[in-house]
């Protein structure tokens, strides 16, 4: 049970909703990783054999590349969720190329065990499935906004996806991978972002974007990041603080009465 008392385990906001009995079914088999910027945890076409547990401000991105060498961003999941088999019985091939954006620490659980702990727990098996609901949500929704949204919109979007799982406007992102995420030209990219600093809505940086005002970065873009933030606090009880970042995940009142809605907007920024 040590490993459920670290603080690593509650670095993770799925790990921390988790009631005493289900942590002491995970525990014993968390594997504490530190992962770099570029690291591929898994691959299109390869066997997921660990699920990972982004923690603190670590950020993976699910990403589809195609035989040409273009790629896109379809998910990115930070400490409020995880990446691999989270609902299948694991030993699947992988849709997309999971890749670390943000460096840090995470966990990681073989599928078997996990699997083994679901079946064991209807509470934690409810859990997962709510998160996993939660992220084909975030990709179905940018599936919509990459067919329907002008590249502006779709690049608001995504900046406000990282700044919800880092709690920082100054975004460690530079324009070539950001057009890589948004599978445009680095000079198209260049354009548009420049726009958008001329609104006064970003500025650039070397190596870096800094949202300088999020509401009006909200107002400014398409209804597709509410959309999904919605999604996680109606079916996963999702806490944010006022700069938007997911503070809290709380599966009680999900569970007994189909969703809170629930926000903080005078929560501490954590």
């Amino acid at each position: 049970m040590s490993a459920a008392r670290e603080p690593l385990f509650e670095g993770n906001l799925l790990l921390k909703a988790l009631s005493p009995d289900d942590r002491a079914l995970l525990a014993p088999y968390l594997e504490r990783w530190e992962h770099q910027r570029g690291e591929v945890i898994f691959s299109a076409g390869s066997e997921v054999g660990f699920v990972t547990f982004p923690c603190e401000f670590t950020v993976i991105t699910l990403v589809i590349e195609m035989a040409d060498g273009r790629s896109a961003q379809t998910a990115t999941v930070g400490r409020e969720g995880a990446v691999g088999g989270v609902v299948s019985n694991g030993g699947l091939p992988a849709s997309a190329n999971a890749v670390v954006q943000i460096p840090g620490p995470a966990l990681r659980i073989d599928v078997r065990r996990l699997q083994e702990a679901k079946r064991r727990s209807e509470t934690l098996r409810n859990l997962f499935t709510r998160y996993s609901d939660c992220l084909l949500a975030q990709v179905l929704q940018a599936v919509a906004c990459n067919a329907l949204h002008p590249i502006e919109q779709r690049c608001m979007r995504w900046l406000m996806t990282l700044q919800d799982r880092l709690d920082t406007p100054v975004l460690p992102v530079t324009q070539e991978v950001l057009a890589a995420m948004l599978g445009v030209q680095r000079t198209y990219l260049t354009r548009i972002l420049r726009s958008l600093q001329d609104q006064g809505l970003i500025a650039i940086g070397r190596g870096r974007i800094t949202i300088l005002n999020r509401t009006e970065v909200e107002a400014a873009a398409c209804e597709c990041h509410a959309s999904v933030k919605r999604h996680f606090e109606t079916v996963l009880g999702a806490v944010c603080s006022r700069s938007g970042r997911f503070i809290a995940i709380d599966p009680d009142p999900v569970q007994g009465k189909g969703g809170n809605g629930a926000t903080a907007p005078d929560a501490p920024i954590a």
